[in-house]
């Protein structure tokens, strides 16, 4: 089984919004002049969303996404089945021919990884049209590709010899929320190894 999941380096992030701005470009260039897009998030159309959080007294960024949780809630409140696990990939997504736009997956996303498109009403969420082709053709997503730091990575969890793999066994990681009983895919790594 393949379980895909990305992973995001806290101790070496710059907080360039490299990753924001190539998830905005690639995957809703629709909106690269709108100056409020996102309006739930009041941020660039992007999956992934910024936070800033005070460690310490001092200002950290922590950046979010889909967690591609095992026991994803987005799955089990979506009435049509349109958010549902991808056969291939294992990967949460959306079939949009299935979606009428309830916004039950986005309510029901504990990391409020979801937003709705401003002129479609459709949720959306990472992977993004242009990632999920890239998935497809065996690339990583944008944001990992552009990251100048090497602070994202993106791969098999189930493949020991995977790099995300590797980077996970070697670093302090959290899995944000684990007491939601959710089981997130994607890793936050604390401290590297």
């Amino acid at each position: 089984m393949v379980r895909l999941a990305h992973l995001w380096d806290m101790s070496r992030c710059v907080a360039c919004m490299a990753c924001v701005i190539a998830c905005n470009s690639a995957n809703f260039p629709e909106y690269m002049r709108s100056s409020n897009p996102n309006p739930q998030w009041s941020w660039l159309a992007s999956n992934i969303k910024v936070w800033w959080i005070s460690v310490g007294g001092r200002p950290r960024v922590l950046l979010t996404q889909c967690m591609q949780c095992d026991n994803a809630p987005c799955v089990k409140a979506c009435p049509t089945k349109a958010s549902h696990y991808d056969p291939k990939t294992g990967l949460v997504t959306i079939d949009y021919r299935l979606c009428i736009g309830c916004k039950a997956c986005v309510v029901a996303c504990p990391y409020g990884a979801r937003w709705m498109d401003p002129e479609s009403h459709m949720p959306n969420k990472c992977l993004g049209p242009e990632c999920s082709s890239r998935i497809e053709n065996g690339l990583k997503p944008v944001c990992v590709t552009v990251c100048p730091a090497n602070a994202r990575d993106f791969g098999d969890l189930d493949d020991p010899e995977s790099s995300i793999s590797r980077r996970v066994r070697e670093s302090t990681t959290i899995r944000l929320r684990e007491e939601l009983g959710t089981k997130p895919r994607n890793v936050v790594v604390l401290r590297g190894g």
